[in-house]
């Protein structure tokens, strides 16, 4: 989990909504579909990224956001 602010949280939303491929128009989460619709994590958590495909393959693509994310992580 990398840790967030609630107001990166919005900017996180806000790439979710726009660019991540397992996002549906309803707010679920395809990848996580068993069955059954199961709500986005990104979308419900303002403290943390706890989806690994956002933060691999979404999340780079707004570099300033990344890059403060990285930096509150002390990730390099």
């Amino acid at each position: 989990m990398m840790k967030i602010t609630p107001k990166q949280a919005a900017r996180v939303n806000r790439l979710v909504k726009e660019l991540c491929a397992n996002y549906d128009s309803t707010g679920n989460c395809i990848l996580l579909d068993d069955g059954e619709a199961h709500r986005c994590v990104q979308l419900i958590s303002i403290y943390g990224i706890y989806c690994n495909y956002f933060k691999d393959a979404v999340l780079p693509s707004d570099r300033e956001l990344y890059e403060q994310i990285k930096k509150i992580n002390k990730l390099k």
